[in-house]
């Protein structure tokens, strides 16, 4: 198919998976039944449509790597923030990400040793860095000025570390923006948690978005590393006391009460009893549940989206 490109001119381009709903929207043509159809009849299908399609009111971003490659298909007022300029801001605020400032991928809990080793090599496995043909994540974290919540089971502290992450779509999946989490080290689970005033910055694509981004998130997150614990610890402590079941049962009534499936609930349920060696019954244990189900979940606005559940029920017994 012809399009124009964002500077001007046509070219033969291939669409991206992403690209191809955004083009078959912008016709009124369903991305569904196209993509069931052999290639060449589909090709005919938006060819017919992009005959009769004004193609001005279609902003084409386009790759050239070899061959050209259709990354997304707007409007024409979309303002673009490129992924490269997001994680340009970010850079500005905590460096490469591997120590050389306060904020960094998180380390590595070693489960021969009981030990969490905030400065293990980062690998493949244990990068929290993110990027698809549609957005990009990037998680970072403050692990070595841990927050000791409690006591694990062999009297070993609980520890706790305060994080930020950032999403940015360059082709028309989100928005720019940012917002503080809390990672628990012995098991990782990322706990979208409002107790200390939780900072979510949202920026519309916007030339100037990626400056704006980091002047205020700088000082966002430099108050968020400076906040004091007493908070944190005492809704902890109010969400380890708030009992909401006294069985398997009632617990999966909970949670199905909350919004999840069955099949969820359950896989809440066995984390619960196979992370933290005990059953289900408080809010923290539930929430240690469900962020724990979400670590399985590959795509990582689906599993914010779940974790998000999990701070929200933390919000509502520490209000």
């Amino acid at each position: 198919m012809q399009l124009p490109r964002e500077v001007g001119g046509d070219v033969m381009v291939a669409p991206t998976h992403w690209s191809f709903g955004q083009m078959a929207s912008l016709l009124t043509v369903p991305a569904g039944y196209l993509r069931r159809l052999p290639a060449p009849i589909a090709g005919i299908n938006l060819q017919y449509a992009l005959a009769n399609f004004r193609s001005e009111n279609v902003k084409a971003y386009v790759r050239t790597n070899g061959a050209s490659e259709l990354r997304a298909a707007t409007g024409p007022d979309y303002g673009r923030i490129f992924d490269r300029d997001v994680v340009a801001a970010v850079r500005r605020i905590a460096g490469t990400g591997t120590g050389d400032t306060q904020w960094k991928i998180p380390g590595v809990f070693d489960w021969s040793t009981m030990f969490y080793n905030p400065h293990a090599p980062v690998t493949k496995q244990s990068t929290t860095l993110f990027a698809s043909d549609r957005d990009v994540f990037m998680f970072l974290v403050d692990d070595t000025h841990p927050i000791e919540i409690g006591k694990l089971p062999d009297g070993r502290p609980d520890l706790i570390f305060r994080g930020f992450y950032v999403w940015n779509s360059e082709v028309g999946s989100k928005t720019l923006g940012v917002a503080t989490f809390y990672m628990r080290g012995i098991c990782q689970n990322r706990i979208l948690w409002g107790v200390e005033g939780y900072q979510e910055i949202t920026l519309r694509h916007s030339k100037n978005a990626p400056m704006r981004f980091a002047g205020e998130v700088g000082p966002a997150l430099a108050s968020f590393a400076q906040q004091s614990t007493g908070k944190l610890l005492t809704g902890n402590n109010t969400a380890r006391e708030t009992i909401v079941a006294k069985t398997d049962d009632e617990c999966n009534e909970f949670l199905i009460k909350q919004g999840f499936t069955k099949p969820q609930s359950k896989a809440v349920i066995d984390s619960v009893l196979k992370e933290e060696g005990r059953p289900a019954r408080s809010v923290w244990d539930i929430v240690q549940g469900i962020t724990a189900t979400a670590r399985t979940i590959a795509q990582q606005d689906t599993r914010i989206d779940f974790e998000k559940r999990a701070g929200r029920l933390l919000d509502k017994v520490s209000a």
